[in-house]
């Protein structure tokens, strides 16, 4: 029987003899009472040291499986494995509706998948080619030399003081005014997102967003069964026309924007109607939750101040701000910078749900952060997308037929097609080994049917042109 035993390299010896004997026992194949191996029967039988036979049987004694006798050796415990009549629930009656229209709307299951040897447009996730391995490494070390087994137990719910400490500055030096605001540590922008409308909306608010939006922010909106209500996006931002039409016929609970390398389009939203939104929304008292997505990457011009700068010892701007786009996603460190009293609220709610980020993730990043890598690895990573995006634009151009192009930065460029269909599109992409991602997706509404989102970051220039190629072929070939 033991002669069965297959080790590998990956697992710890004595890990893979215990997990072997502790099967052996739980399937009924070794009995009560019945003799192993000794230690050096065994260790010869499998031509390794006494040692890890001897360390396998110890955590076997501890975990209740055998117990040893002086000077007659180790034997099986009476371990009770009664196994019942096989009982087999149809869980697809169990799930409840929302858990229903969360699979509905999933697009990682729904949406075309990448295979193996494509080539992908579909992530807009940064290029971990480009992360500091090093540096983070340094980091773990020295925050665990400092904090110890400390950093390993139970943390804050509001998160990592350091941390939060670093993002205040990183806050104000965007001209941000901190006074009377607080900081929630999160799991990146979905987590944030998803404590403030639970804990501001109720089913049936309306909230007022641009259209197209952020996909995932759609998913968490309709989850919360609220009333989305899209404004169409121009050259340099939200419509403010369109949006004070809306803002004069709705009554509006909360309103979403993204300013900044807007998801999915690209656009930049204009300093004069940064200001002309704030406005508006300040006169009907609507609060603004405005996502930071990847401010830092603006490759060129003037330094553009959020929104939530806009406000100055305001509180009616939530600022809800992530790394996750730029660097280290694999960690899902966010925050939200709020009224104090307000993120009293979320913080209880967050320890109601997960009690508390990753302490050790929130440490390690805020030593890789505090020891200036950051300002580092972005001026690098601004080059690299730079260029990129710069290249993807000029290959777009030189190869796909598009009815206007959008996007002014960033990880991605976002297409609109003479009336074709874009599914239709990928359809044909597909069989030649590209996908993207469709920009129907993105709308609040039943529109984008004939736009596209080509994410560029996780791809190399060669790719980048033969994939633009393709896709303009197949395009052509439909018009």
């Amino acid at each position: 029987m033991f002669l069965d035993i297959k080790l590998d390299k990956e697992t710890p010896v004595y890990v893979q003899i215990k997990n072997y004997i502790s099967d052996m026992i739980l399937r009924g194949m070794l009995r009560s009472g019945e003799k192993l191996p000794s230690t050096r029967e065994l260790s010869s039988i499998l031509s390794i040291s006494r040692n890890t036979v001897i360390s396998a049987y110890e955590f076997l004694v501890d975990e209740g499986f055998i117990y040893m006798e002086k000077g007659k050796g180790a034997f099986v415990s009476d371990v009770k494995v009664d196994i019942q009549e096989k009982w087999n629930m149809d869980w697809s009656n169990q799930i409840n509706d929302y858990a229903r229209f969360a699979e509905d709307l999933d697009i990682i299951k729904h949406e075309t998948k990448w295979k193996k040897g494509m080539i992908s447009f579909k992530s807009i996730a940064p290029d971990e080619s480009l992360f500091d391995v090093e540096e983070f490494k340094k980091a773990f070390l020295n925050r665990i030399s400092i904090e110890g087994e400390k950093i390993l137990n139970y943390g804050y719910a509001q998160g990592y003081r350091a941390l939060i400490q670093y993002l205040f500055k990183y806050m104000s030096n965007k001209g941000v005014d901190t006074e009377e605001k607080d900081i929630l540590i999160t799991n990146g922008f979905t987590e944030g997102f998803n404590l403030i409308l639970s804990s501001i909306t109720e089913k049936g608010d309306k909230i007022l967003c641009e259209n197209p939006t952020h996909n995932t922010a759609i998913k968490i909106m309709k989850l919360h069964d609220l009333d989305i209500i899209g404004v169409p996006m121009e050259d340099d931002g939200v419509n403010i026309s369109k949006l004070k039409d809306e803002l004069s016929k709705n009554k509006f609970k909360l309103s979403y924007f993204i300013p900044s390398y807007h998801n999915p389009t690209g656009v930049v939203m204009s300093v004069e109607k940064r200001i002309e939104l704030y406005k508006a929304l300040k006169q009907y008292d609507i609060p603004i939750i405005e996502d930071g997505f990847n401010e830092e990457l603006r490759y060129s011009g003037a330094h553009v101040a959020p929104i939530a700068a806009l406000s100055g010892r305001g509180n009616g701007v939530i600022y809800i701000g992530s790394f996750s786009k730029i660097l280290f996603p694999g960690i899902r460190i966010g925050w939200i910078l709020a009224d104090r009293k307000l993120i009293e609220y979320l913080e209880s709610v967050k320890r109601s749900k997960n009690i508390h980020t990753s302490s050790l993730d929130q440490a390690i990043f805020y030593d890789y952060l505090s020891g200036g890598n950051f300002e580092k690895y972005i001026k690098k990573a601004r080059k690299v997308y730079k260029e990129k995006y710069e290249f993807a634009l000029r290959c777009a151009e030189k190869y796909i037929p598009y009815k206007k192009i959008f996007g002014e930065g960033g990880l991605h460029i976002f297409l609109e097609l003479q009336e074709l269909n874009s599914r239709d599109v990928l359809k044909e992409c597909y069989r030649k080994g590209i996908v993207f991602t469709p920009g129907d997706i993105f709308y609040t509404d039943d529109n984008g049917y004939n736009t596209l989102r080509l994410g560029f970051s996780r791809v190399n220039k060669e790719d980048i042109e033969k994939g633009f190629k393709i896709i303009g072929e197949v395009i052509k070939s439909k018009t």
